[in-house]
């Protein structure tokens, strides 16, 4: 054995181990690549395609009576006399967009004032943290504020004035919902929240005037001192009375004097007393429901003095004289079950007011029905996105001319103006 040799290894035996294990694993790498090789040669295995989940895309034979409106003005119904119905045209650029990088939540009421002017009432709270990015810690973008959630424009659009929220000597409400402002130009404003069982006064520059009730002190649909979730309300300014439709709480409509606050009357579905006890219709589709649903969602007082009330759920409005003696009541889109068919209504501006306009946030479109013949003719809007298009509208409001304003919950979060082109007679 040579020095060198022997340098490395100590004996031939240790030489032979160490000859052998490197052989043996040369040769078991030469077989992993062959195996690999051969398994890459060898046809793969058929993958079967996912299991298609893409609808398949169809035309559907829709009866006539179910089809959404396909025009961007009114749409006349099939075999309605169009002799007079509003025709409304959506005005895409009005409102002008507001200043201060401010931006709308849910629009849950509106109103016009005597001036013109159109009131809104939104959600500051109802804003994603995405839409409010810049009040963020730290800010994720550069937009956007709340607006206050008083908002007034002018005929042209444009901002007036804005106020609201949280103040001294008052509470202010969990979920803003209700707007009204009477010929006085006092601002009431109401909410739904739980615990909002009352209605605030302003005046219209956002100073505070009165509260009716108190924050979660609700009693049911008998209580006379507060009231509980109200919807909306109306003023009828020659009496000093307010009337409130009572609303995701109660079930009814009740009146307070406009001054004092104090308690005038109350009544509910086709004038009787409310009854909290008493279970609702499993399905509104069928039967009469002898209590109003929750919400009662609008009242308004028409000029010649009757009262006409939004009961939503139940797909109907009722009508009463001011004493809250029953007239009569229309059910509306009845088949509609969700939130119901019956959102809120103006009255058109002729001097008979001879057409109920109402807006429905299950349905989403705005319907012209006949006064006296509680008659559907006409309807405006289908749902979606696009401008003079529905996605949870939610309120209505009427100017003098005509021109109604709606506005959208849920993410629909915008206001709209449908201009007049065509009055009626």
């Amino acid at each position: 054995m040579s020095d060198n040799f022997a340098s490395m290894y100590e004996t031939w035996e240790e030489y032979y181990v160490r000859f052998t294990r490197y052989t043996i694993s040369l040769f078991a790498s030469v077989i992993a690549c062959a195996a690999l090789l051969s398994h890459a040669a060898l046809p793969q295995e058929e993958v079967p395609p996912p299991e298609q989940t893409t609808p398949v895309f169809s035309s559907h034979d829709i009866p006539p009576d179910k089809r959404v409106v396909m025009s961007q003005e009114t749409e006349i119904l099939e075999g309605a006399d169009a002799a007079g119905v509003p025709n409304y045209r959506v005005d895409p650029f009005w409102p002008k967009p507001l200043p201060n990088n401010w931006i709308l939540g849910q629009v849950s009421g509106a109103d016009v004032s005597d001036d013109d002017h159109v009131w809104f009432l939104h959600r500051p709270n109802s804003l994603s943290d995405r839409e409010v990015g810049v009040t963020q810690d730290p800010p994720i973008n550069k937009c956007c504020y709340p607006a206050p959630p008083v908002i007034e424009y002018d005929q042209n659009g444009s901002l007036v004035n804005a106020w609201g929220g949280p103040g001294e000597g008052y509470d202010w409400f969990e979920n803003e919902h209700g707007i009204h402002v009477d010929d006085e130009g006092f601002v009431w404003i109401g909410g739904n929240g739980e615990s909002d069982h009352h209605l605030l006064k302003f005046t219209r520059d956002g100073e505070f005037v009165m509260q009716i009730g108190e924050p979660g002190a609700s009693q049911g649909s008998n209580d006379t001192d507060n009231l509980n979730r109200p919807a909306d309300f109306d003023v009828d300014d020659k009496a000093n009375e307010i009337y409130v439709a009572d609303g995701y709480g109660n079930r009814r409509v009740i009146v307070f004097d406009t001054e004092t606050g104090e308690y005038k009357r109350h009544w509910g579905a086709y004038g009787e007393t409310p009854d909290d006890d008493a279970a609702p219709l499993e399905d509104p589709r069928q039967g009469e429901a002898r209590q109003f649903g929750s919400p009662v969602h609008c009242v308004r007082i028409a000029d010649d003095g009757q009262i006409l009330v939004c009961d939503r759920v139940n797909n109907r409005y009722q009508v009463f004289e001011k004493d809250g003696t029953f007239v009569e009541e229309a059910y509306c889109e009845r088949d509609t079950l969700l939130s119901g068919s019956v959102s809120d209504l103006v009255l058109s501006q002729d001097p008979d007011q001879h057409f109920v306009i109402m807006v429905d946030g299950s349905n989403n479109e705005m319907r012209i029905a006949d006064r006296a013949e509680s008659k559907t003719l006409a309807r405006v809007g289908r749902p979606g996105r696009q401008a003079g298009q529905f996605h949870v509208v939610h309120d209505i409001a009427i100017d003098s001319n005509g021109n109604v304003y709606t506005t959208e919950v849920n993410t629909g979060q915008r206001i709209q103006k449908f201009e007049l082109i065509k009055a009626a007679n």
